[in-house]
């Protein structure tokens, strides 16, 4: 089994990838709690 050692670019890209991922993950996550809740406080007369 040969074990290939990781070149430092590819480190830094497969964390740069990693870090996107969570950043976009909390991104849509935000974006869909607001498209529940604005429509639910318009409906409720919160927001005139």
């Amino acid at each position: 089994m040969s074990a290939e050692p990781k070149t430092p670019w590819r480190h830094r890209a497969l964390l740069w990838v990693k870090r996107l991922g969570v950043w976009g993950f909390l991104f849509f996550l935000v974006k869909g709690l607001l498209w529940l809740i604005l429509p639910w406080l318009l409906a409720r007369g919160i927001f005139s």
